[in-house]
């Protein structure tokens, strides 16, 4: 059998089963491809390079268990590889972290929200940093500016390290363990965040893939916007005077409106469209009523 009848067999399996995708992949063929080229030990960009491989019999049985694996967990593939990718870069991930796949990724490598950069920004937040691909995608994007990468979960944050480390970022990205901005201290010029969006409604409707993902990172309440609310409310204190906040709301963007029915807010260009994630700057924010600027020591900055 040849790598191209494998990867074929593979997806044959995972749709008759009914797997569902959204962690990397979107489709049976694409997902049995990433799970039989790296059981191969072959890079997964190289499909059609070794296509008409031939496979022993050995591989075959390893592919076929661990395509096996996949339908009978119902784990996304990138907690069985232990990997995942986002923009080119290979990330570790398992579960104690959620699988990377923001939409904010494309727009910090295709540069869609530079407009509103410049040399005033030195310092960037990743909050809900999850397994810190966000931040490491930052830090290699721009190089000449300061990370920090906060999240709620110990354990996230654990994984975080292993990929802060893996990418010899440790000197400028710093892990902090915080409950939204509560341990967070000093101002930043750009702030991420990937929060947990998912209304309590979609979260019953979820397929097991994404329940096997920490729920503290999915779920954001009956409408999905209680951490942003919150963040909302606090950023500003965080910001400096030209500062922006991009933020991810998946399918939320309705919920996100109703919301913050007076908040003036910028939407992204995404691959998914413009309904994925937002650009508020601070003005906007504090133009909106609902937030106020907390006292901070003006000369305090991330380290």
């Amino acid at each position: 059998m040849t790598v191209i009848e494998l990867i074929e067999a593979g997806a044959q399996r995972l749709g008759d089963a009914g797997v569902a995708f959204g962690h990397g992949t979107a489709n049976a063929f694409d997902e049995s491809a990433w799970l039989v080229l790296w059981k191969l030990g072959f890079p997964l960009d190289q499909i059609d390079q070794h296509a008409d491989a031939i496979v022993d019999a050995q591989q075959q049985a390893g592919v076929e268990a661990l395509i096996a694996q996949r339908i009978d967990s119902r784990k996304p593939a990138a907690y069985l590889t232990k990997e995942a990718w986002l923009q080119g870069i290979a990330f570790y991930v398992d579960e104690r972290a959620i699988v990377p796949r923001s939409f904010i990724a494309e727009i910090i490598v295709n540069g869609d929200m530079d407009y509103w950069l410049g040399e005033h920004t030195r310092s960037v937040l990743d909050m809900c940093t999850g397994n810190g691909s966000l931040a490491v995608l930052a830090a290699l994007c721009w190089p000449d500016v300061s990370v920090a990468a906060a999240d709620i979960s110990p354990r996230a944050l654990e994984v975080a390290r292993i990929n802060v480390d893996r990418h010899g970022l440790a000197d400028r990205i710093a892990l902090i363990h915080s409950d939204g901005l509560d341990t967070v201290h000093g101002s930043f010029d750009l702030i991420l965040c990937n929060p947990p969006y998912v209304n309590a409604q979609s979260m019953t409707e979820l397929p097991a893939e994404y329940l096997a993902e920490p729920a503290l990172a999915l779920a954001g309440g009956a409408d999905g916007m209680d951490f942003i609310r919150g963040l909302l409310a606090d950023a500003p204190a965080h910001m400096g005077e030209h500062a922006v906040l991009v933020l991810e709301v998946g399918n939320e963007r309705a919920n996100f409106e109703a919301a913050f029915p007076r908040l003036p807010a910028v939407w992204l260009e995404t691959s998914a469209g413009e309904d994925q994630v937002v650009l508020l700057t601070r003005e906007a924010l504090l133009a909106d009523g609902r937030v106020s600027p907390k006292p901070m020591d003006p000369g305090s900055r991330p380290g």
